[in-house]
């Protein structure tokens, strides 16, 4: 059955707004009781809204539109033009009530309406998380593809299913791109009731470390919470390592409004074994030594797919991967470990693991090439060392296979991690191609020069070729052209995504259909090598280090 919706979301928004079709009519006198909110009109009780929203251009007829302070600007700005498409009220601080003005429906006024968002979005919504088995997956790397082997495993015990992460959502068959790896309060809620409403039993959803911070999961009730690991990533937002771990503990704490109800926890990292110490009764899993779910004897890796054996309480079990890598055994480990959790018999959940491809996680593109090429998310640190660790795993012993790795940093995020990247690959690589990854508002040739002093700081003994190649597109034809038969080719860090950001502007860029093109072109032979450059136009290689 197609999923009902409202209308359409602007196209500048790039989103749906997904709402049940029978929506629940809550007075705004209750809604006043329910937040501690206040307002001068006395006609509260007969003024019924039935829905809220956040964003003014996604407003539907009925809805009460919450005006909170933004890190550019406070909500209270757009709130005229949310009641000129329908919100009967606006629910904001005090500081948003003085820029709303005057205006023709009530006003509701209560200091930091955030804190109270997620919950009163579920309220208005009849709390449909209480009706779901939520599954809420959180960590730096292995969230998304742990969410689509968990998902596969309760999808083969029958269960309906939803999935909620980084690359899209998914309700009932059909796919919406993500704007946001877990969405606001208010589209979370109005997409759980949906989801009710089309009779799906479980959710699994990728659960950020901002989404946890500010309070996007409020009011959710979690079955289970899974763990996978931490490692350096956000702290552009975040004060420290502390901090983002106190944001990730939210999920876990018998103390925390949204504590799921049953913990699972990889305690393959000193932060999983940490948070797993401070739990009363979590599920451990381990890769490495002992937990409630390990593996026994060896890993067996062959033609990119693994296969290993896992013992857990009450069941041994034998789980076959399409993905490559030892942090994906940790993934498919726990997945069956969070399946069982979530009442599903790991016998039924584990084959299911063997039928799932994640979308630009150790994704292969083949046009007929002698050598691996492969597309990966990686974009943090830990993750492009892993990746590298794993492709080299790859690599014949004594083949004389080379690995090639393009990769760059995304603009206005952590600083901090560029020349840590950058050394990872250069230390990893036999040649590193430093290019764009999405710069947004900054200047690409700087966040190029901090990779870049990243890669060079590694002794030169202990590093491959490096080159930078601005464009992109470029890049990855130099990669290609690079290679010889069984040899690997890496494109790191966008995986999935289908644009490239720069300065405002979105362009069409897809790693997997660039590497495509290029393999093609190399197939087909260089009379028709007729490279495409990205958006940004081409930089000579005015970096070549061997």
């Amino acid at each position: 059955m197609p999923i009902p919706e409202r209308s359409p979301v602007p196209a500048q928004s790039n989103q749906h707004v997904l709402r049940p079709t029978q929506p629940r009519s809550t007075s705004l006198s209750t809604v006043l009781a329910m937040t501690g909110a206040g307002s001068s009109r006395a006609d509260l009780a007969q003024i019924q809204v039935t829905g809220i929203e956040q964003r003014s251009h996604a407003v539907q007829p009925g809805d009460l539109f919450a005006a909170l302070p933004g890190a550019q600007a406070h909500g209270a700005r757009f709130a005229r033009d949310a009641v000129a498409r329908g919100a009967l009220a606006v629910f904001t601080d005090a500081a948003g009530a003085e820029l709303v003005g005057e205006l023709d429906v009530p006003v509701l006024v209560r200091e930091q309406p955030r804190s109270v968002l997620g919950e009163l979005s579920g309220a208005l919504y009849g709390n449909p998380s209480e009706r779901l088995r939520i599954v809420g997956i959180t960590g730096t790397s292995g969230k998304t593809t742990t969410a689509y082997l968990v998902e596969a495993g309760l999808a083969a015990s029958g269960l309906s299913t939803a999935l909620i992460g980084t690359i899209e959502t998914r309700i009932g068959g059909r796919r919406v791109p993500s704007a946001l790896t877990t969405p606001e309060a208010p589209q979370l809620h109005a997409m759980f009731a949906l989801m009710v409403e089309q009779g799906v039993d479980a959710v699994v959803m990728e659960v950020s470390s901002h989404a946890l911070a500010l309070g996007r999961v409020d009011g959710v009730r979690f079955a289970v919470g899974a763990f996978t690991n931490l490692s350096q990533d956000h702290l552009d937002f975040h004060a420290d390592f502390e901090d983002y771990f106190a944001a990730k503990r939210r999920l876990f704490e018998p103390e925390s409004p949204i504590a799921a109800h049953t913990t699972v926890i990889c305690v393959d990292d000193e932060w999983g074994r940490r948070l797993a110490a401070d739990l009363a009764n979590p599920i451990t899993v381990s890769t490495t030594g002992s937990g409630t779910w390990q593996l026994i004897g060896e890993v067996s890796a062959h033609g990119g797919e693994q296969e290993f054996s896992a013992t857990g309480p009450e069941a041994n079990v034998d789980v076959r991967l399409r993905l490559p890598g030892r942090y994906n055994v940790a993934n498919g480990l726990l997945a069956v470990a969070v399946c069982t959790a979530a009442g599903v018999d790991p016998a039924v959940a584990a084959p299911a693991l063997a039928t799932v491809d994640v979308p630009g996680r150790m994704q292969r593109v083949e046009r007929g090439q002698d050598f691996l090429a492969i597309v990966d998310y990686a974009h943090k640190p830990a993750a492009v060392k892993s990746v590298i660790a794993t492709l080299r795993g790859h690599l014949a012993a004594g083949s004389g296979g080379r690995l090639a790795v393009v990769v760059g940093a995304g603009g206005d995020r952590d600083a901090g991690k560029r020349p840590l990247m950058g050394a990872a690959g250069a230390r990893g690589a036999d040649l590193l191609i430093i290019t764009d990854d999405n710069p947004r508002s900054e200047d690409p040739a700087a966040i190029r020069a901090a990779l870049c002093r990243g890669a060079l700081a590694v002794q030169e003994a202990e590093r491959g070729e490096v080159r930078e190649i601005g464009d992109r597109a470029a890049a990855i034809a130099a990669a290609v052209g690079w290679a010889r038969s069984g040899d690997v080719v890496l494109v790191a860090g966008k995986g999935h995504e289908a644009g490239q950001e720069i300065q405002g502007v979105k362009h069409p860029f897809d790693d997997r259909e660039v590497l495509a093109a290029a393999l093609e072109r190399r197939e087909r032979g260089p009379q028709h090598d007729n490279t495409e450059q990205s958006p940004q136009g081409t930089d000579a290689e005015d970096l070549t280090v061997s």
